[in-house]
């Protein structure tokens, strides 16, 4: 058996959700795809799909697996431009994922320029609130906003964001301005569902002092609490690119500016540094210049 040819069969297979998918896109018959795969699945020693009338799903040890074919064919791939004396040119399918506001406003802008400079690379965006484990999840790039844990990962910064405590001015006529933290326990409050949400809110630039909150309204997007305070409902704390828009147009004001904490760093993020493939270093590049240059994501800009 082929190998390689096993692999590349495989990893179509996983992309395309099933045998019949990938054996269109490989013009092979799908025999032929289910043949490599069980011989690849015969020399591994594993199960890398659980079969069923209606779906093919990965194995846990398929979906190691996948990551490790993705790699493997992405670095041969290289070499052989590499040898044949041209610059590797990013290809394929490049994964990447965001928060969901902050993927909207900031890192589409760059999708469209880098899919404009590429034209042979394919790009899905997965825009979400939640930490994305990129190793597991087949996963190019991710962006990053708070403090990163040691995960192996290669990071690059890109700027940085505050947590900012915000209400409309309708609130405030109605309730008057907190003039310390403290304060906050006499507000109606706004929880959001975002990395910053705690039952303690923590203020000054180490974080030290806490104040106990109660959310009597706690949403599960950023932008429904984003809605609540600008409708005059209570006091969020949310970021403040996610505020931005509506502190410059004056339908919102930040307050407690003295006590807030220190500015949130984002990093660009990726697995394999300058051994990933080039769609990936091409990607991170662009990305990291484009967001450097923003004044409203690096404010050292």
């Amino acid at each position: 058996m082929d190998r390689l040819q096993g692999m590349r069969v495989f990893v179509r297979v996983a992309e395309s959700g099933g045998f019949a998918g990938a054996a269109r896109a490989l013009s092979m018959s799908p025999a032929a795809v289910t043949r490599a795969v069980a011989a690849l699945e015969a020399v591994i020693g594993a199960r890398l799909f659980i079969r069923t009338t209606r779906s093919v799903k990965l194995t846990e040890a398929g979906g190691r697996y996948l990551e490790d074919c993705r790699r493997i064919l992405a670095e041969i791939a290289e070499a052989e431009a590499a040898a044949a004396g041209s610059t590797a040119t990013p290809t394929g399918v490049l994964t990447l994922t965001a928060p969901v506001q902050f993927g909207r406003l900031y890192v589409l802008p760059v999708v469209t320029d880098y899919l404009t400079r590429h034209p042979a690379v394919t790009v899905r965006a997965l825009f979400l609130d939640r930490i994305v484990n990129l190793i597991e999840e087949g996963i190019d790039v991710g962006v990053r906003i708070g403090h990163l844990a040691d995960s192996g990962l290669t990071a690059t910064r890109v700027g940085s964001v505050r947590r900012v405590v915000c209400a409309a001015p309708s609130y405030l006529e109605r309730h008057g301005v907190p003039e310390t933290p403290r304060d906050l326990r006499d507000h109606a409050v706004i929880g959001a569902s975002n990395p910053g949400t705690l039952p303690e809110w923590r203020f000054g630039p180490e974080g030290r002092t806490t104040v106990g909150v109660h959310a009597r309204l706690v949403c599960n997007t950023v932008d429904a609490a984003l809605a609540a305070a600008l409708d005059g409902w209570g006091i969020a704390r949310l970021l403040s690119y996610q505020v931005a828009s509506a502190v410059a147009e004056g339908r919102l004001r930040i307050l407690l500016t003295d006590d807030e904490e220190a500015p949130v760093p984002i990093h660009v993020v990726s697995p394999g540094g300058r051994r990933a493939p080039a769609k990936t270093r091409a990607f991170v590049d662009l990305a990291a210049a484009r967001l450097r240059a923003d004044p409203r994501v690096n404010p050292a800009a």
